[in-house]
């Protein structure tokens, strides 16, 4: 409970600035969501790894101002990778989620606060009982200014000693991203009485929930 607290109260003491990303802007046209029109060209990308991207999907879609959630591939060196060949941990990629979000609502700093409360960064190639070099912590950067923030985010919560191992999460450019098979998309919410989703994914989201209460889809 200490360390919780520790860790709550240095992200909240961290200031990182606003994050438009506008060179990451997603040109297409504009659709309707839930009854509203989105301006697709306002949109920004981020993509995460922290461990199955089924647990992590299930967190950031339930944030507002976060548009989709696709589960990937990202950071291997071979081409439209199968999940059998990802975890075979043979190819180097690593498990992850890419979102398009509206940075008029959520901004890549409030992204970050997510990513790191939500998944342990200071356990290598491992979340739980998930082991391999695709369960790794990491933060694949679209551009120069959402490396710029990683990096000093990870500086100040490892001086803050919010945790009492150092913080091992990769930051590296985005490469070899490649969405994953069609059952793995959405795939708590299609399956939540799979025993992973269950017992692992649903009390992770249930905390999620309380944490950021304020950052939920209304």
């Amino acid at each position: 409970m200490l360390k919780m607290l520790i860790l709550f109260t240095a992200m909240s003491a961290i200031t990182l600035g606003g994050c438009e990303n506008k060179s990451n802007n997603i040109k297409s046209e504009n659709k309707k969501e839930s009854g509203e029109i989105v301006n697709m060209d306002n949109l920004d990308k981020a993509t995460f790894g922290s461990g199955c991207f089924w647990c992590t999907e299930a967190i950031f879609e339930n944030l507002n101002g976060v548009h989709s959630v696709v589960s990937g591939y990202a950071g291997g060196h071979v081409l439209n990778p199968t999940y059998e060949e990802v975890c075979a941990g043979k190819t180097g990629h690593a498990e992850v989620t890419q979102f398009t979000y509206d940075p008029s609502i959520i901004s890549y700093d409030e992204l970050l606060e997510v990513f790191w409360k939500t998944h342990d960064p200071t356990t290598m190639n491992r979340q739980g009982n998930d082991v391999g070099p695709q369960y790794r912590s990491v933060i694949f950067y679209h551009n120069d200014e959402q490396k710029q923030l990683a990096e000093k985010y990870k500086a100040e919560l490892d001086k803050s000693g919010a945790w009492d191992n150092p913080i091992i999460t990769e930051i590296s450019p985005l490469t070899n991203y490649f969405p994953a098979e069609n059952y793995h998309q959405d795939y708590y919410n299609n399956n939540p009485n799979q025993g992973y989703c269950a017992f692992v994914i649903a009390p992770k989201l249930e905390k999620f929930k309380k944490v950021f209460k304020d950052k939920l889809r209304k």
